[in-house]
């Protein structure tokens, strides 16, 4: 398998799991339903784990621009290999999106809180504040980048590293999680987004394109400046 598929592969997985544990949690009468934030941080732990511990030997398992383009910054990856990685996860998850709403579409048109249903595909704010929440992403994904790299230098074996990797994301939703949900990845959030405004839902609100530029930047800000902290002290 090629880089370029494992990160579809990868990225899509990755939506599956974690879009798909927020819509179990969230939309009415699914099995899940109401369960709450733990078992939420608990799916996007093992939601990264799980590509991370099939397709990093192949690709790297990076699954996220952030990442990406925190590894080009920091020598790790060749800027020409940039536009293949984002090409190929900006795919993912958007197939990865439709996937789950095809699989949660009945429990879709049972929800009638169109935040809700916003939120079982992108991140959504819990107080609006744009300083605050651009502040949020800044720092968590900083720590998953600088903590990345701190694991990926310790020379585990690939399960173990992609078991850690998969802690620091449980981590960071259930410790920074609560102002914005914690995007950590610009095409988690956009494709999904995106997913939102074209597919059908019987109760859909806007898609809230006026507060999507910050999972988008943030991330990339936090993940660069946590690259270049850790290349720097290590």
């Amino acid at each position: 398998m090629t880089t370029f598929y494992a990160e579809i592969i990868g990225t899509a997985l990755m939506i599956i799991l974690g879009n798909g544990v927020i819509s179990n949690v969230l939309l009415k009468e699914s099995k899940g339903y109401n369960s709450g934030w733990i078992v939420i941080a608990t799916g996007w732990g093992l939601a990264i784990a799980l590509p991370v511990a099939l397709f990093a030997s192949i690709s790297g398992a990076q699954f996220n621009p952030a990442v990406t383009l925190s590894l080009a910054t920091v020598g790790e990856l060749s800027w020409s290999k940039v536009p293949m990685y984002i090409g190929a996860q900006t795919i993912g998850a958007f197939l990865g999106a439709f996937i789950v709403w095809l699989m949660y579409k009945p429990y879709f048109d049972k929800t009638d809180d169109s935040k809700e249903v916003l939120s079982c595909f992108s991140t959504v704010p819990a107080i609006r504040g744009h300083a605050g929440s651009f502040i949020a992403e800044v720092l968590g994904t900083f720590v998953l980048v600088f903590g990345a790299l701190g694991i990926g230098a310790q020379k585990f074996s690939p399960g173990v590293s992609a078991a850690l990797i998969g802690s620091i994301v449980w981590a960071l939703v259930l410790s920074l999680g609560g102002p914005t949900g914690c995007a950590l990845n610009p095409t988690r959030d956009l494709m999904p987004r995106i997913a939102h405004t074209i597919l059908p839902m019987k109760t859909k609100g806007n898609s809230d394109w006026s507060y999507a530029w910050i999972p988008i930047i943030a991330p990339i800000v936090g993940g660069i400046l946590g690259a270049i902290t850790y290349t720097s002290l290590f």
